[in-house]
């Protein structure tokens, strides 16, 4: 019952957030209801995972780090390159605790599959917008979410496992959401892109602390 009220609020928080984003709502409740949309997915998965304890601790770590990317982001212009670098660790937290369960990189062909059409969104989409300065850092981003993408469709791969299953869904919706937010800021814009991009943002991130189980 407790983990539906969670669910619940991030839910809530997330529609006034974007409300919010797109004009619908008081502008204020967007410094209000985003970071609270992530804390109550952290509340949730807390409980999760007692049997496996490093990737719990990992994966903790990947969601603390994405509320404080959240945070930053608030601040689109100054907080851009922060957030950058707080999802960056976020995602190789998430990494590490997929990896807790199975090797990192085996097999590999989520990971050319993934690489490929990142590659291909960045080189004729993204990059003749993208400032010079920013192009190293989004570079190094892309490669850590997707190897991020890629290890959860690779342990879901070598396992069938319902916990990857979870991770490797959730892993596919971040680099979703991340692709709309490059293509929205750098790459021509995207129609509703708030709706969009959060609402894949936290339903990934809800369904990769799922890949904890219960």
């Amino acid at each position: 019952m407790k983990s539906m009220l969670w669910l619940g609020a991030a839910a809530l928080n997330a529609a006034l957030f974007i409300g919010a984003d797109l004009g619908l709502l008081p502008e204020p409740l967007r410094w209000i209801a985003k970071p609270a949309a992530t804390l109550a997915l952290i509340a949730w998965a807390w409980p999760r995972g007692e049997t496996q304890p490093v990737q719990r601790r990992w994966l903790r770590v990947g969601l603390v780090a994405s509320l404080a990317g959240d945070v930053a982001l608030l601040w689109p212009a100054q907080g851009f390159l922060p957030g950058l670098v707080s999802f960056l660790l976020a995602h190789l937290a998430f990494v590490r605790s997929m990896a807790v369960r199975s090797r990192f990189g085996a097999p590999w062909r989520p990971f050319l599959a993934y690489g490929a059409l990142a590659a291909a969104v960045l080189a004729w989409v993204i990059w003749p917008g993208l400032p010079g300065d920013l192009r190293a850092p989004v570079v190094i981003y892309v490669a850590v979410l997707v190897a991020m993408a890629g290890q959860g469709a690779a342990w879901w791969w070598r396992s069938r496992e319902r916990d990857a299953c979870w991770a490797a869904m959730g892993g596919a919706l971040f680099l979703a959401s991340d692709t709309l937010l490059a293509v929205d800021r750098f790459g021509g814009g995207v129609p509703l892109a708030s709706l969009a991009i959060h609402a894949l943002y936290w339903v990934s991130i809800g369904l990769i602390s799922r890949s904890l189980p219960r």
